[in-house]
């Protein structure tokens, strides 16, 4: 059996002179980035100069909107209409495009951040309106979102609709037992280990799940992987990630080429 994944990374997180991750290092071992577009985290200098990272070591990129919320780091729910929701989006996503069509690069995908990719996971009806909305202003770029058992429905109907969706896990996040992402309020919500990291990946491609916090078996399809740029572990977890995915005869490529 053939198993291939994408690997991506959220980046272009800092702010001015404030300094978020580890871009520089990470970015050898990914095929995918998510770029902060000005919301929750970055700012134009910080968003030209991660493009051209990943110009310069052929990794994919992609638009990372959400809530503005810069104190909060996107993380605190918003109650926003849906259209402007759709406008936060596009306006991000745009911005972005900017800076890819300066260093000659196209949008591969758009991925929602932190508490608004996490109100959209149960909410069809207001991912649907975004995606196809961004679908109508960006072309045919892919739409990421928490790769379970119900969206991999959602991922078919949206082919039907001509709109590319890929199915997310999170190898360094502990999932609760319906499958969402354990929120980061507890101390178990981010793992730290890059061995338990790398392994989790692993599992979670070949065998299609991830034990929940509670050892619940969580069923799921998969097209990426997220490394977190702000957890320090995650250089040493994405490299040993992409060592044990050869080792097990899993291909790492970016999503444009399998999606």
């Amino acid at each position: 059996m053939e198993y291939v994944v994408d690997l991506n990374c959220d980046m272009g997180e800092s702010f001015g002179d404030y300094t978020l991750g580890k871009d520089n290092e990470v970015i050898k071992y990914i095929t995918s980035s998510n770029i902060a577009c000005g919301f929750h985290a970055s700012d134009p200098n910080v968003m030209e100069r991660t493009v051209r990272l990943c110009r310069e070591h052929h990794v994919m990129a992609g638009a990372h909107p959400g809530y503005p919320d810069l104190m909060g780091f996107g993380r605190r729910f918003m109650d926003a209409a849906e259209e402007d929701l759709v406008n936060y989006v596009i306006y991000q996503s745009g911005a972005l495009g900017g800076f890819l069509a300066l260093h000659g690069m196209s949008l591969q995908h758009i991925k929602m951040h932190g508490a608004l990719y996490n109100s959209l996971v149960n909410n069809d009806k207001a991912y649907l309106r975004i995606v196809e909305a961004a679908a109508k202003a960006f072309g045919n770029v892919i739409f990421l979102t928490l790769g379970t058992i119900k969206a991999a429905e959602l991922k078919k109907a949206c082919r039907q609709k001509g709109i590319r969706v890929a199915l997310e896990g999170f190898p360094d996040r502990m999932y609760t037992d319906e499958g969402e992402l354990l929120p980061r309020k507890y101390k178990e919500a981010v793992l730290k280990d890059p061995e338990l990291i790398a392994r989790r990946a692993v599992r979670m491609v070949k065998e299609k799940g991830v034990e929940s916090i509670n050892g619940r078996w969580i069923a799921m399809e998969l097209d990426t992987m997220c490394i977190h740029g702000d957890n320090m572990e995650s250089i040493e977890a994405a490299q040993k990630i992409r060592e044990y995915s050869i080792a097990e005869g899993i291909t790492v490529k970016p999503l444009c080429e399998f999606v």
